[in-house]
C-alpha cells in the first residue's frame, strides 16, 4: 500500500519537476521548445533520478530519527566527480557494477544536506579512481560481426536513393519483418545506426541554480530533489546540449520522415532522442513499439506510463486501454516470423530473474533484498521435486546478476542442479526442453505461450501484484495449471504431468486457455504485417 501511494506521489512530482525543469533548460540553452520535447529527452533520466532518490532520503529520515544515530562517516569528493554524461552513464552508476560508490556519494549528500545540524559528520579521504570517467566511456569489447555490419550500414544506405519515408530504427522487429514492412510501405529497406553520445565535462558554474525560489526545506522531499537535480543532472543535458544538437543535425537521417518508429532507442539513446523530440516539434508522429512483456498487467509502471505519454502510437502486443487511446494492439512484435520447437523427452528450463541490489525506478516487481524472498521461492521450488526429477531442470540465471552470484548460491544449495549463464540464444535452449518454467512477469512466458511450448509459470502475488482488470485471465491460466501462486503448487504441477506434458498441454482446456490469454498478451495475428501496414499507413 506504501510503495503504490508513493508511486503516485512520485508521479505527480515527475510532473512538477518536469514543467520547471524545461522552463529552466529553455532559459538555460535559450530554446522554446515544449514539455513533450523535454519529456522526450530528459524524462527517463528525470523519472529514475526522482525515485531513487526518494527512497534514499526516506531511509535516512526514518534511520536517523528512529534509531538515534549520532554520528556518520563519509567520504569526500568533488561533486562534479559524480556527474554522469548521459543516460545510460546513470543507470550504470546507479544500478549496476558501480552502484556502491554512487549510493554512497547520494547518501553523503543527503546527511550533508538535510541532517548536518542533527548528526556528527565526519568526513574521510579515500584514494579512488574517478569511476565516472569509466562509466563514460564509449569503448567496450562488443560483437565484431556486429560492429563490422553496423560499419557498412552507411555503405549499404546509399545504394537506394535517399526518401522521407517511414524512419524505421531499432524497431524490436525481427530483421527481416523490419524489411518487408518497410518494402510493403513503398520504400526500399534501410538500417540505421546511432553514433555514440560524446563526452562532457561538468561545469560547476553552469550548476550553480535551483529549481525553486524558496529556502531549503529538509522535510521535504520536493524541496530536497529541488535542490540536488542542478547537481546530478547528466552532462549532455546541460554543458553538452548544443554540441548534441550539432551531432543530431548532421546525422544522414530523414529530414521530414512520414513517421518515427522505434522499440528500444527511446530510454537511454541521447543522439536519437533529441532528434526525435526535433521531429514531433514539426508535427512527425513519434511511433513506440512494446519491447518486452509486463505492459498492461501492471497498476504502476514508470517506464511503461513513459512511454506511451511520449508517442503518438503506441504498439502493444495485444491489450488496449480505453483512457489510453494511442495504444494500438496489434501483437506480439518480437515473435513474428520466429518459431521454435521443443523436445517431447527434453529437460525443463527454468529462466530466473533479477533484479538491482537498491531500489530503483518503481513498477510492480521485488524491490531491492526482496529478491531474496524471490530466490527463496525457486529454491523450494526445486526442493518440492524428487531428486531424479530436480536433476532434468536447467536454471537459465541472467546474465547480468547485479552482484546477486546466483550461480555461486544454486551450486552451494544444490550442487546437482545445472546452471546456464544466459548468454545463448534461449530458443537453443527451449529446443532441448520438454517443459518451459517461468518465474516472473515479464517477456518469458509471453514468448513460450506464443510458441506453444509447455509452460508453467509461478510467483508471489504480493512481489508481482497485478491490475484488477486482468487477473480474470490470470485466473483461466491457474484453473488449468499453467499459472500458480507458490512454488509447492509449481511443483506439484510438473511431477504431475512430467511423463505426459504434451497429453496436459495439448489438451482442449489448455489450449483454450492458452488462446484467450495470448490473444489479450502475446498476439501472434494472421498477418501481421498486413495490420502493421495498415497501422502506418493510417498515421
Amino acid at each position: 500500500e506504501k510503495l503504490f501511494k508513493d508511486y503516485g506521489y512520485l508521479q505527480d512530482l515527475h510532473e512538477k519537476l518536469l514543467i520547471k525543469l524545461s522552463d529552466r533548460l529553455n532559459k538555460i540553452h535559450h530554446t522554446n521548445h515544449s514539455i513533450r520535447y523535454w519529456r522526450i529527452l530528459i524524462g527517463p533520466w528525470l523519472g529514475w533520478f526522482v525515485q531513487i532518490v526518494f527512497d534514499r532520503w526516506f531511509m535516512l529520515n526514518k534511520v536517523i530519527h528512529e534509531e538515534e544515530v549520532e554520528h556518520c562517516i563519509v567520504i569526500k569528493r568533488n561533486p562534479m566527480d559524480m556527474v554522469t554524461n548521459d543516460m545510460v552513464g546513470f543507470s550504470k552508476a546507479s544500478i549496476s557494477k558501480e552502484v556502491e560508490d554512487w549510493n554512497e556519494a547520494i547518501y553523503g549528500q543527503l546527511l550533508e544536506l538535510c541532517w548536518k545540524d542533527k548528526i556528527f559528520i565526519e568526513k574521510v579521504q579515500v584514494q579512488q579512481k574517478n569511476k565516472t570517467q569509466a562509466i563514460d566511456s564509449p569503448h567496450s569489447k562488443k560483437n565484431f560481426l556486429r560492429e563490422k555490419i553496423k560499419r557498412l550500414i552507411p555503405t549499404f544506405n546509399k545504394l537506394f536513393p535517399k526518401d522521407n519515408g517511414y524512419f524505421f530504427i531499432s524497431s524490436y522487429l525481427p530483421l527481416k519483418t523490419d524489411f518487408k514492412l518497410q518494402m510493403r510501405l513503398g520504400q526500399f529497406p534501410k538500417l540505421w545506426k546511432t553514433p555514440p553520445t560524446p563526452i562532457f565535462k561538468a561545469e560547476f558554474n553552469q550548476r550553480k541554480w535551483s529549481l525553486s525560489s524558496n529556502k531549503l526545506n529538509v522535510n521535504s522531499f520536493e524541496s530536497v530533489i529541488e535542490s540536488l537535480i542542478p547537481w546530478h543532472i547528466p552532462k549532455v543535458y546541460l554543458e553538452g546540449y548544443s554540441t548534441l544538437i550539432s551531432v543530431s543535425e548532421k546525422l544522414p537521417w530523414p529530414s521530414k520522415p512520414k513517421a518515427i518508429f522505434t522499440g528500444t532507442l527511446w530510454s537511454d539513446t541521447e543522439i536519437f532522442k533529441v532528434w526525435a523530440a526535433e521531429k514531433t516539434e514539426s508535427g512527425v508522429p513519434l511511433v513506440i513499439g512494446q519491447h518486452g512483456g509486463h505492459f498492461g498487467t501492471s497498476p504502476f509502471a514508470f517506464l511503461e506510463e513513459h512511454q506511451i505519454k511520449i508517442a503518438d502510437k503506441w504498439i502493444s502486443w495485444g491489450w488496449s486501454d480505453e483512457y489510453r487511446p494511442q495504444i494500438k494492439p496489434i501483437g506480439n512484435l518480437k515473435v513474428f516470423d520466429l518459431d521454435t520447437d521443443y523436445d517431447s523427452k527434453g529437460g525443463a528450463l527454468m529462466v530466473e530473474f533479477t533484479i538491482p541490489r537498491y531500489s530503483y525506478y518503481l513498477y510492480a516487481v521485488p524491490i531491492s533484498s526482496q529478491f531474496l524472498d524471490y530466490f527463496k521461492d525457486q529454491e523450494m521450488f526445486i526442493k518440492n521435486l524428487p531428486k531424479p526429477l530436480r536433476e532434468k531442470v536447467l536454471i537459465r540465471v541472467n546474465n547480468n546478476d547485479y552482484d546477486w552470484n546466483l550461480p555461486s548460491r544454486w551450486n552451494d544449495l544444490m550442487p546437482e542442479i545445472r546452471v546456464d549463464p544466459g548468454h545463448q540464444d534461449i530458443r537453443n535452449l527451449i529446443k532441448k526442453s520438454r517443459l518451459y518454467i517461468s518465474t516472473y512477469n515479464a517477456t518469458t512466458y509471453l514468448e513460450s505461450m506464443a510458441w506453444n511450448i509447455p509452460t508453467i509459470i509461478f510467483w508471489n502475488e504480493e512481489h508481482w501484484e497485478l491490475k484488477e482488470d486482468v487477473k480474470p485471465y490470470f485466473e483461466l491460466l491457474k484453473s488449468v495449471g499453467i499459472f500458480h501462486n507458490s512454488p509447492q503448487s509449481a511443483a506439484r504441477q510438473m511431477i504431475d504431468i512430467w511423463d505426459n506434458v504434451d497429453d496436459w498441454w495439448f489438451s482442449e482446456s489448455v489450449q483454450k486457455a492458452r488462446l484467450v490469454f495470448c490473444k489479450q498478451f502475446s498476439n501472434m495475428p494472421k498477418d501481421p504485417l498486413g495490420e502493421l501496414e495498415m497501422l502506418f499507413k493510417s498515421i
